[in-house]
Formats: structure tokens, C-alpha cells, sequence
């Protein structure tokens, strides 16, 4: 009975990990069962008995990439006292961070705008902990809509996107111009 349950979370870890590599490469808008199915070495039936559906596929595979790709502390920033040092520490994690999973989180947020399964995996799964980190950011600033907007502006993926890969800025000075821009809007 142990041996095949063994089995059985093998092949449930493989569907996942097949799954896990083609929402990176081509996003989960425009993986197909079919492509997961042969790239785990599974049949169509085999994945089905798995994952009934495809919210149930992504909640997996969001569950094991977020476990083996934990996003930044922010708990360890609250032991920065001064709130602008943390801002920089923290912008420079996360976009550090951002820059070491890249292909999935474009191709995932790109999906998110199109595909209402994975828009609600970035809901339930990564805005509480992008909430988290800007929370952390946003202790001893300001209390104004202007400042929390600016912090969510620094914290975005699409900024340090924009800032690294469009405008060219290496990730520190992309994290330096935000703080400013932060500290501006505080």
C-alpha cells in the first residue's frame, strides 16, 4: 500500500512540475493538458484522476513553485527601525527576487489579464503576500493614499519591469529611484 501511494504523489509531483515549467515558458493561458500530460509521461486519464479540473492544477503548481520560490520577508524587515532604510532593503529584495523569477511572473501576471482561472490563483495566492510586503514597506511612513500608492507602485512587478528591462536601470538604482519616489510622496 506505502509503495503505491509513493507512486501516486510521484506522479501527481511530476503532472505538477511538467506543469509548473510550461506556465513559466509559455504562461497558464496557453498550457494545454495535452502538453502536460506528455511532458509528466502521463495519459490524459491519469492527470484527470489528479486534478479534476484546471483551478485544482494551478493551486498545485502555485503551491510548489511559491514553496520552492518564497518571496522575500517581510517580517525581517520590521527589524529595520528606520523606514527608509527598510524601504531600500526591501525594494532591493524584492527586486532581486523579481529578477530570479522573471519568466514566471510575466507570464503569469500577462495571464492573469486574460485567463479568469489564473487571475484568481493571483488573487487568492500572491496579492496576500504582496500585501504583506507592502505592509512591511509602509510602517513609519505616512498614513496617506499617496504614500500607500507609492509603495505599490515600487513593489509592482510591472515597475521593476518597466525600470530594469525597458529603461535599463540595474536593479539597485531601480530600487533607489522608487525610495525617492516613495519618500517624495510621504
Amino acid at each position: 500500500m506505502r509503495k503505491r501511494a509513493e507512486r501516486v504523489e510521484e506522479t501527481k509531483r511530476r503532472i505538477v512540475e511538467a506543469a509548473v515549467e510550461l506556465h513559466e515558458k509559455v504562461g497558464p493561458a496557453r498550457t494545454s493538458l495535452s502538453s502536460i500530460a506528455e511532458r509528466a509521461g502521463v495519459e490524459r486519464q491519469t492527470y484527470y484522476r489528479h486534478f479534476p479540473d484546471e483551478r485544482s492544477l494551478l493551486a498545485a503548481c502555485s503551491g510548489l513553485y511559491m514553496e520552492q520560490n518564497p518571496l522575500p520577508d517581510a517580517e525581517a524587515w520590521r527589524q529595520i527601525a528606520d523606514p527608509e532604510q527598510r524601504l531600500r532593503h526591501g525594494l532591493g529584495q524584492i527586486y532581486a527576487y523579481y529578477e530570479a523569477n522573471e519568466a514566471m511572473f510575466g507570464s503569469v501576471l500577462r495571464d492573469a489579464e486574460v485567463h479568469e482561472v489564473t487571475r484568481e490563483v493571483v488573487t487568492q495566492r500572491i496579492a496576500p503576500a504582496v500585501a504583506e510586503l507592502s505592509a512591511a514597506l509602509a510602517a513609519g511612513w505616512a498614513r496617506s493614499r499617496r504614500t500607500r500608492a507609492a509603495i505599490g507602485l515600487a513593489i509592482s512587478f510591472q515597475t521593476w519591469r518597466s525600470l530594469v528591462r525597458e529603461s535599463g536601470l540595474a536593479g539597485d538604482q531601480a530600487a533607489e529611484l522608487m525610495a525617492r519616489v516613495v519618500r517624495c510622496a510621504g
